[in-house]
């Protein structure tokens, strides 16, 4: 059988539909490798949401290529989300109507060396980003002798998976836990779903996802009167969660299909700052809105049981016995409350419990692939609890989590925090929530 000496924009998004399947399928192998920079089994999970944001991106029409690039810079969750989407975004910038051929292929790759280099300050060897430059350098040297399409990504996986194979002699931490790097195992997944395409292999109809409903998640810092914009927002979207700070200020974080609409209803009502916008993957057409299935968090009164409960939560107060029915899932966020028959997602902190809360999939009923889901993000939220709450110290606190690389910062407090100047000290997106009676937490994802 003869392969394609080119993909067209069909094949390309056919591609990416089997990149996120496959990228699903082996989530949980990839976690299992994930023990550097931080052993918090989450590449795998960061690789799969990253290429949904993609896709789901790229459902909504126009350039298949470039909307692959945007969906994922938007929607880049983690070091390895972030790797993915400069590749999607220097493939973009290598082909002209989504068309990739092998020249189009060798110069995304050589391509999306040079942006991962510019985004990472100190790129260490022994990554994902060793096992990108084996392959971009396979393919530079397949292009210099006249190598097609396919021959040329045979030659890219085989350079690809030897330098795979090598990252344990370069990395302490994967040579003692007797790994490969996960980020270039999730990233051979990505060529090998290229090799498929090609090939012409059946993807299965359960892989291929359904269509999307085009919904994108929107957080933005409001001020202004808050109970007049969630009377306003509230029927155009859902997941709605309004964490105050103080009486006319809040973090505003809402699913919709009116993005536009909505976010001019929160201009017109106040000021917006720190405006985000993302692609959420699709809800099949015709999928259950719900399963049955309660999730249970604990949490004391007051704004820490109202954003839990506004994100769809049942609350329970601290330590107080859960009447759970199996297959509820219960966040026991730090407490000692007796679970019943709900299945236990281990948070030790409030903001690991938001973390976990913010991956529920209700409409998802596989409660394992659910609860090991929101494993996942619970786990990939670092937290300290800080033992004075000053600005210089919150500042000095939240850095040193941040060291470790970090996209969004979660305070929680029972003193008023001002998360609009720390915002602009540290460079990154900060929510806080006050409330009393609590011991500070400071999280980073």
């Amino acid at each position: 059988m003869s392969q394609p000496e080119s993909l067209d924009a069909d094949g390309l998004y056919h591609w990416a539909q089997r990149a996120v399947a496959e990228l699903a399928r082996h989530r949980a192998d990839i976690n299992a490798l994930n023990v550097f920079p931080v052993p918090d089994a989450d590449t795998g999970s960061n690789m799969a949401h990253t290429m949904e944001a993609a896709l789901a991106q790229a459902d909504r029409g126009g350039d298949v290529a470039e909307a692959l690039a945007v969906g994922s810079v938007r929607g880049a969750r983690g070091n390895s989300g972030m790797v993915l989407s400069q590749v999607l975004r220097a493939l973009a910038d290598s082909t002209t109507d989504s068309r990739v051929d092998a020249a189009a292929l060798a110069d995304a790759l050589s391509l999306a060396v040079e942006l991962v280099d510019r985004a990472i300050a100190d790129p260490v060897e022994g990554t994902i980003v060793t096992v990108l430059r084996a392959a971009a350098a396979a393919a530079d040297a397949a292009l210099a002798e006249g190598i097609a399409l396919y021959p040329l990504l045979q030659r890219v996986l085989a350079a690809a998976q030897e330098a795979l194979d090598a990252t344990p002699s370069q990395l302490p931490a994967l040579r003692e836990a007797g790994v490969v790097d996960a980020g270039g195992a999730g990233l051979l997944v990505l060529l090998d779903a290229l090799r498929a395409e090609l090939d012409g292999a059946q993807l299965t109809e359960a892989a291929v996802p359904a269509e999307s409903t085009g919904e994108l998640e929107v957080i933005f810092y409001f001020e202004g009167d808050v109970d007049a914009l969630t009377a306003d927002i509230a029927p155009r979207g859902n997941s709605l969660v309004v964490a105050r700070d103080g009486e006319r200020a809040a973090r505003v974080h809402i699913h919709t299909t009116e993005a536009g609409p909505l976010v001019e209803l929160a201009f017109a009502r106040g000021a917006v700052s720190n405006l985000r916008l993302e692609a959420l993957p699709g809800v099949p057409e015709g999928a259950s809105e719900s399963v049955g299935r309660t999730v249970w968090a604990a949490a004391p009164a007051g704004p820490l049981a109202e954003l839990f409960a506004g994100a769809g939560a049942e609350v329970v107060e601290p330590g107080r016995a859960v009447e759970a029915n199996p297959g509820d899932i219960f966040l026991v966020n730090g407490s000692k409350g007796d679970a019943g028959e709900a299945r236990v997602v281990p948070t030790d902190s409030y903001v690991a419990g938001i973390a976990a809360l913010s991956v529920y999939d209700p409409t998802n009923a596989d409660t394992d692939a659910v609860v090991s889901t929101m494993r996942d993000a619970a786990r990939s939220m670092r937290v300290v609890r800080p033992a004075a709450v000053t600005f210089d110290a919150l500042v000095v606190a939240t850095r040193r989590l941040l060291a470790e690389g970090g996209e969004q910062v979660t305070i929680l407090s029972a003193r008023a925090v001002d998360a609009t100047a720390l915002t602009s000290k540290l460079g990154v997106e900060v929510m806080a929530l006050t409330a009393p009676g609590i011991e500070t937490e400071i999280g980073v994802e």
